[in-house]
């Protein structure tokens, strides 16, 4: 299947927690979610011709973590990697505990 500005759907809560729950059971010492602010993911969403994102998960050995970075992806699925985003703000750290994703 092709990417296109509407890849990707929308789930409902109770898909999202069973996935969430799924990850935590089989990685219970990794991070939960990361945060990436808005000024920060408009870097990635700003550039001309984007269509999307693309996230590669990762390992940082030196954290001793999964880690996420997201890339702008063009209109014929190339990854545009003048911009590349890390480094997001971790949960449990900075978690909504109140959150039924939690």
């Amino acid at each position: 299947m092709a990417i296109t500005p509407n890849s990707g759907a929308e789930i409902s809560l109770e898909e999202a927690q069973k996935l969430i729950q799924n990850f935590q059971a089989k990685f219970p010492g990794e991070i939960k979610a990361s945060f990436y602010g808005i000024e920060t993911l408009n870097l990635i969403l700003n550039q001309e011709g984007i269509i999307g994102v693309r996230i590669y998960y990762g390992y940082d050995s030196v954290a001793k973590k999964i880690a996420v970075v997201l890339v702008g992806v063009d209109s014929t699925g190339k990854d545009m990697t003048a911009i590349l985003v890390d480094k997001g703000e971790d949960c449990p750290n900075n978690c909504d505990i109140t959150s039924p994703l939690y």
